[in-house]
C-alpha cells in the first residue's frame, strides 16, 4: 500500500512539473488607459493668445464627438475664450481610421481662426490619449465646404 501512495506522489510531481509552462517575468502591455475622468478637457484661449486646457465637470470622459461638440457650445463662463464661430449646430461627426480621426464640423473653414482650429484638434486628441488612444494619431477636419485645409493631417502644437 506504501508503494501505491509513493507511484500516485511520483506520477502527480511528474506531471505537474512537465506541463510545458516555464516562469517569466511580467509582459510589457503599453501605456495603461486612463479614461476614468471627471469630465472633459477642452482646450480654450487665453488672454495671451495661447491655448489652455479646461476641465468640463461632465462626471466622465465622454468620446471625441461629445467633447468636439462641447466645445462648439462656447467657453461658458470662463474667463477664456474660443476663436470658433458661435454655432446653433454642434453635432461634429466623427470617424476613425487607423492612425486617423477624422472630424466633420457644421461650419466653413472662414468661421475658425488658426487657433480655433488647434484647439478642435487638441479637444479631440486629448479625449482620444486619455481614453487609451495613440499619441501619433493624427486629426483630419473636414467643413461644410472642400477646402485644402481639410486634406491636412494635423496634431496638438501642445502635445509635442
Amino acid at each position: 500500500m506504501r508503494r501505491g501512495r509513493w507511484v500516485v506522489a511520483v506520477g502527480l510531481a511528474l506531471l505537474l512539473a512537465g506541463c510545458g509552462v516555464e516562469p517569466s517575468g511580467p509582459a510589457a502591455g503599453g501605456e495603461a488607459p486612463t479614461g476614468v475622468a471627471p469630465g472633459v478637457t477642452l482646450y480654450l484661449v487665453d488672454a495671451h493668445h495661447q491655448l489652455q486646457p479646461q476641465l468640463r465637470r461632465t462626471g466622465r470622459l465622454g468620446t471625441v464627438a461629445e467633447a468636439t461638440s462641447l466645445l462648439l457650445t462656447g467657453p461658458g463662463d470662463s474667463a477664456l475664450r474660443t476663436e470658433i464661430a458661435p454655432t446653433a449646430v454642434t453635432q461634429v461627426v466623427v470617424t476613425t481610421e487607423p492612425g486617423v480621426i477624422q472630424l466633420m464640423v457644421p461650419l466653413t473653414v472662414h468661421d475658425f481662426t488658426p487657433l480655433g482650429i488647434d484647439q478642435l484638434v487638441c479637444t479631440a486628441l486629448g479625449v482620444h490619449v486619455q481614453a487609451g488612444g495613440s499619441r501619433a494619431t493624427r486629426v483630419r477636419v473636414r467643413f461644410t465646404q472642400p477646402t485644402p485645409e481639410a486634406d491636412e493631417l494635423r496634431t496638438c502644437p501642445l502635445f509635442g
